[in-house]
């Protein structure tokens, strides 16, 4: 009994010493990996989030633009990353797809899902596709009708191989049965921008990067890859409701390498939902066209999980892509 009372006063007396002996946290700008080019879906919501990190955390939070392989570059660069906080990545929904495209293609994996872990899911949107305003496609119908009549002619741009832009497009071409030309990009901005300029026919991608575009008139947007109507596009059909059964989001959430203390990742998550309230945050992502749809850590967790189940089987059906 003596001993158990003194091992325990012995541990009070080493709390305070342990606390003042834990560094502090963040103690110097934290960067967060944007796995692809400005421009896109990712670039869009880190941009806005990291401002409200920044406020919250009394650190600068940096953004660094790491494109390549489908997002798989900078993915794999911030789960290899010192695990003390200082390295946040804003991931898309590629992350649960290239690792298993990694073993399809029989290749070393870029990054684990085991190597992140999800602090927060900020928007879950489903793709759109996006043709240029003055193409001759006015429906799903015209644009499938064309890829029939001319098997590979249609070519759409993706941000990389099982990418984002990538998978539902593929999805939709077994559904339909046609067979379309895939030209891979850095990411979603070089992608519509090829687009816009005529090197490509058609994108799929998340409305916040094509909206301006199409209200300038210069894309049309035929359908897209959710259920019932998008909040900025009202006017636009599900491709379910058109006779295809595709369907994909494309989310975007924060996640930091799997080592980070506990600590640090609950002061981070807190920082994260408050982000997500932040009206300015909410300003610039729904204004591009995106709502914000917030997952907790415990949510988002479960999320990506599932997921990545979902995912898995998808890459199995898409097969090996050079």
């Amino acid at each position: 009994m003596l001993r158990r009372s003194l091992l325990a006063a012995a541990a009070a007396c080493a709390l305070p010493w342990a606390a003042a002996q834990a560094p502090a946290w963040p103690s110097r700008p934290i960067t967060l990996i944007v796995p692809f080019p400005p421009g896109g879906l990712a670039d869009i919501v880190a941009r806005p989030v990291a401002e409200a990190l920044a406020r919250d955390l009394g650190q600068p939070v940096v953004i660094d633009n790491k494109p390549g392989a489908g997002g798989g570059i900078g993915m794999g660069l911030a789960a290899k990353s010192k695990p003390d906080g200082h390295t946040l990545l804003m991931a898309l929904s590629s992350l649960t797809v290239l690792p298993e495209a990694d073993v399809i293609l029989g290749r070393a994996p870029m990054f684990s899902l085991q190597d992140l872990r999800p602090v927060a899911r900020y928007t879950a949107d489903p793709t759109v596709l996006a043709v240029r305003a003055d193409s001759p496609w006015k429906s799903v119908k015209d644009f499938i009708d064309e890829a029939k009549r001319r098997p590979g002619a249609i070519n759409y741009g993706s941000s990389g191989n099982y990418g984002t832009m990538h998978v539902p497009m593929e999805i939709l071409a077994q559904e339909a049965g046609v067979k379309l030309t895939h030209v891979p990009f850095t990411g979603a901005g070089p992608a519509v921008l090829a687009l816009l300029g005529g090197q490509i026919q058609a994108v799929s991608t998340g409305p916040a990067t094509v909206l301006q575009h199409v209200k300038a008139g210069k894309l049309r947007v035929l359908g897209h890859w959710g259920t019932g109507a998008l909040a900025s596009l009202p006017d636009v059909p599900a491709l379910k409701d058109t006779g295809f059964n595709a369907e994909y989001a494309q989310w975007s959430g924060l996640f930091v390498p799997s080592g980070v203390p506990d600590a640090i990742v609950q002061r981070l998550r807190s920082a994260a939902r408050n982000a997500a309230q932040d009206a300015r945050v909410r300003e610039v992502i729904q204004g591009a066209g995106s709502p914000i749809l917030y997952q907790d850590m415990p949510e988002f967790e479960r999320y990506v999980q599932a997921d990545a189940r979902r995912m898995a089987d998808v890459v199995k059906r898409i097969g090996k892509v050079e």
